[in-house]
Parts: C-alpha cells; sequence; structure tokens
C-alpha cells in the first residue's frame, strides 16, 4: 500500500516550556496528521540527552528523555499546581537547553515529592523494566552526586560496580535514585498514551534507534563486556566515518564500539532486549548507521580525527536471524546512507528491510545517482532529506547550477515553490513509503535545520509555531498526499 509520513521530533512540537512535550500539542499534531490523511509519524530518539543536546548521544538507550513529560498533564493529576511551572524561555522557535537543564528538574522534583511511591502502576513499571530501569536510576543519581562527572572518572569501586559499594550508593541516594525512576515512569505512562491515542487515528509512530550508543551511559558502565573496552574500562576504538566529499577530515563520533565476539556468546542478548523495548514502543524502527552491521570503521581511541581508522567487520546477518528467531518479523526501516559495498547491498537484501531513497542526493548532473526516483524499488523509504540534512529550501540555494537544471527539469519545476515540486516527486515515486519532514512541508530555511553534522552548540533546537498548522497547510498536505494515492481514501486501519 502507498503510505506518507511527516518527520517531526517531539522536541520541535510547540509548547510554552522551553520544548514540545507529551502534552496536547502532541495530540493536536496527531489531529493533524489524521486530517492531512497520513499514515505515520517519524520522531528522533527519545533518550535523555547529554552534552551537545544530541537524541543520538543519551545517557540511555532504554530511558525517555525526562524533558518530554508534559507539566500540564501533571497540574492535572495534582502533582504540581500552576505556581510550581518556572519558565523563563524567551524563544517558541527554538530549544533553550541551558534554562531547561536548570530549571525543569527542580520542578519535577516538586512532583516528585508529591507522588506516592506505593502506587500499583508504579511498582508494576519498576518491576516490568528491571532490565534496565535499576542501572539506570543508580547511574544518574551517581551522575548527580558526582556532579555530573563521567562515569570513568569515579572511584574504581563504583567504575568498576563493586557490588557492596552498590548497595551503599543505592541507600545513601535513595531519594535520587527513585526520583529517577519516577521520571521513567512519568515518561513512558505519557507517551504510551499518546501513542495510543494516535494509533486509535491509524497513525503509526516511527521511532529512530541509534546503531552505537554513548560511552557515559548506564549502558556502558552497566554492561562493559559487551563493548570493546581495555582492563580500564576505555574505550579502545571509537566509532565514526572515513573522510568523504562532505568532511576531509571524517566524522569522529566518539561512541565505543560493541565486542561482537562477546555479544555472539549470549545470542547478541543486549541487542535482543534493545530491539524488543523498541517494538513495545514503537510501530516500526529506522535503525540509524545500518552499513555499520555488516562493515563499520573504527579509530583509535584519542585520535582527534577520524583520519586514521580502519574498516572492520560486523555481524551481518547472524545478528538479524537471532533477533528474528527470538522475536519474529520486526517492523525495521533500515539507514543505509554511507558506503554502499556489495555486501551491505546483500546485506540489506537478506533481511527484506527497506532502505531509504533520499531525493536530495539524486540531482549529479555528471552522472546517474542510484538515489534518483526512476532507479527505486517499492521496498524503500523515500524522503526528501533527513534531520541530517539541509532543509529543502537551502538545499535549493546551494545546488550547482547544472545539477539545479538538471533538478527542475527531471520534478518538471516551471513556477511556484520549488520545494512544493520536490514533495511532489517524492510523494510521485514508486516507492511504498514516503516520508516529509515539516520544516519541507513548511518550505523554511536555514533557521529550520535539525543538525548540522560533526558540529555541536546550535543543532536540534528548531521548534514549530501552533500557527505553522493553519488550513493552507492542511489542504496542501492532503491534495498532495490524496493526488499521488498515499491517503486513506475516507478508510482508516
Amino acid at each position: 500500500m502507498r503510505r506518507s509520513g511527516v518527520l517531526l521530533h517531539i522536541s520541535s512540537i510547540p509548547s510554552p516550556y522551553g520544548m514540545g512535550s507529551f502534552g496536547k500539542a502532541a495530540y493536536d499534531f496527531v489531529d493533524f496528521l489524521f486530517d492531512t490523511d497520513q499514515t505515520y509519524w517519524q520522531i528522533l530518539p527519545l533518550g535523555p540527552t547529554s552534552h551537545g543536546d544530541s537524541p543520538y548521544q543519551t545517557f540511555s538507550a532504554f530511558a525517555n528523555n525526562p524533558y518530554f513529560i508534559d507539566l500540564d498533564f501533571l497540574v492535572e493529576e495534582g502533582l504540581l499546581i500552576k505556581d510550581d511551572i518556572v519558565s523563563h524561555f524567551e524563544s517558541d522557535r527554538y530549544c533553550e537547553y541551558d534554562k531547561l537543564y536548570d530549571e525543569r528538574f527542580k520542578v519535577l522534583k516538586k512532583a516528585y515529592h508529591r507522588f506516592d511511591l506505593s502506587d500499583p502502576e508504579f511498582k508494576h513499571f519498576v518491576e516490568q523494566q528491571d532490565g534496565w530501569l535499576d542501572d539506570y536510576a543508580l547511574f544518574m543519581a551517581l551522575k548527580v552526586f558526582y556532579q555530573g562527572k563521567s562515569w570513568d572518572s569515579w572511584p574504581n569501586d563504583i567504575r568498576f560496580r563493586h557490588s557492596e559499594q552498590l548497595t551503599s550508593f543505592k541507600a545513601l541516594l535513595n531519594e535520587d535514585y527513585h526520583f529517577y525512576q519516577f521520571l521513567q515512569f512519568k515518561a513512558y505512562q505519557q507517551y504510551f498514551q499518546l501513542k495510543s491515542y494516535a494509533n486509535e487515528k491509524g497513525i503509526k509512530i516511527i521511532g529512530d534507534m541509534p546503531i552505537y550508543v554513548s560511552y557515559d551511559s548506564s549502558d556502558v558502565w552497566a554492561n562493559p563486556q559487551f563493548f570493546h573496552l581495555d582492563h580500564k574500562r576505555l574505550p579502545i576504538e571509537i566509532a565514526g566515518v572515513p573522510p568523504d566529499n562532505f568532511s576531509k577530515e571524517g566524522q569522529l563520533w566518539g561512541n565505543p564500539l560493541y565486542d561482537w565476539e562477546s555479544l555472539k556468546k549470549v545470542d547478541y542478548i543486549w541487542w535482543v532486549e534493545r530491539v524488543k523495548s523498541s517494538m513495545e514502543l514503537f510501530d516500526m524502527i529506522r535503525i540509524d548507521h545500518f552499513i555499520g552491521f555488516q562493515n563499520y570503521y573504527a579509530i583509535p581511541f584519542g585520535h582527534k580525527t577520524a583520519v586514521l581508522g580502519s574498516w572492520k567487520k560486523g555481524p551481518g546477518i547472524d545478528l538479524f536471524h537471532v533477533i528474528k528467531r527470538q522475536l519474529g518479523d520486526v517492523n525495521i526501516i533500515a539507514e543505509d546512507l554511507g558506503v554502499i559495498t556489495d555486501d551491505v547491498r546483500r546485506l540489506l537484501k537478506s533481511t527484506g528491510f527497506p532502505g531509504m531513497k533520499l531525493l536530495q542526493f539524486a540531482f549529479d548532473s555528471r552522472e546517474e545517482s542510484d538515489y534518483i526516483p526512476h532507479l527505486y524499488e517499492r521496498n524503500v523509504i523515500a524522503y526528501t532529506g533527513t534531520h541530517d540534512n539541509e532543509t529543502t529550501a537551502e538545499w535549493f540555494t546551494k545546488l550547482p547550477k547544472e545539477d539545479l537544471a538538471y533538478c527542475l527539469d527531471y520534478i518538471n519545476h516551471t513556477q511556484g515553490n520549488p520545494v512544493d515540486s520536490l514533495i511532489k516527486a517524492t510523494l510521485a515515486c514508486v516507492a511504498d513509503t514516503a516520508i516529509i519532514p515539516m520544516q519541507d512541508w513548511l518550505s523554511l530555511g536555514s533557521e529550520a535545520r535539525m543538525n548540522i553534522p560533526s558540529t555541536t552548540g546550535n543543532n536540534w533546537r528548531w521548534r514549530m509555531k501552533g500557527e505553522d498548522l493553519n488550513d493552507n497547510l492542511l489542504n496542501k498536505m492532503k491534495s498532495f498526499t490524496l493526488l499521488y494515492g498515499r491517503g486513506y481514501h475516507g478508510k482508516r486501519g
């Protein structure tokens, strides 16, 4: 079936409190997707962000971001009163992470103090999520205790997880330990209520799973045996990608690499649990940097650039055979952008997962690109661009003259807004599914770009305004969607 959807992260939803949440505006957005005949809402990773504010660098692969807890819903529950909510935010267009960090946890602590820890739903949640929640809550309590320092600078008895010290610190940090459990309970609870509403409306949520996790995370601290670390539990090699046309020094991501041999010996249990958790959260999962399962780039720890790395073999199809054997069929989108070799193509074909095709990569006047729409198969996900790309409006201003002429001719653009013409070309292609970033539907430029890879300090900030979702946009989105046969035509489900 031909379907379409919108890419918009939770943080970009309108809110008076500095960042989007699982609150009323998210429900309004679901209604908007329903009214425009969309099927999918794609979001970025939900994890609690750390330094740099990237949702791809989080304190846990399993936890949700406490910033997404809606404060007004907590008021309705009686856990907050309006006067509790501190809101010194100046912008309704950009996330102000520094103010969120300074203010939000103080407010949430007030809600925690009014919460009954004997609540049966809370106790059930803690038991249900015990595989990761206990380690995460203690990790975050320790982060507070050690003033935000990375776990590799903690005293050895905690760094190496000596059991008697873990027990002692859990008692010492009892309040913060339960506070971080409470935050996850509320974040999960509000998320699942939102997802249930979306699913009832026929909207399916596509989640995003980074292939790698942060070194400074509860995942690595609690499971060092599954990562390529030395005897001091420091990374031996770290992740990234080599130099290319976009970056002469490559991209140094800094994430620890997996010890795939150790994971294989235990039937990839950590990965199976991670996929299982994501299956419960989402209707479909996009796995970032899918090519890393076949070949991954390893850079010696301590290097300042990605120039001197080397390619190594990943687990390949073996991992996905185990996942399928234990979990059954999983709805996965493979983010297969990057160095696509024949063995990566074979892996993708063996899994049956759809890959991604970006029209922003399609128009090279010197040669026919793999991303040109007339080469697409049905089992791909077509995008104008993603969160890592320029918005399409900005992209048009930077295309070389020959490529621009080729593009405009290909998409048959003669007048009006070229962004709309590229959206139409994306929706018109043979791919079963097409996803359009919200910034492109709004025809926004560089001011709305979500991320510039390999940079920090000004990413992940863009937010939508409430008035952006107006009747003109609704009518345009619905008409484009129906024009190319991607709507429900009145039939939901």
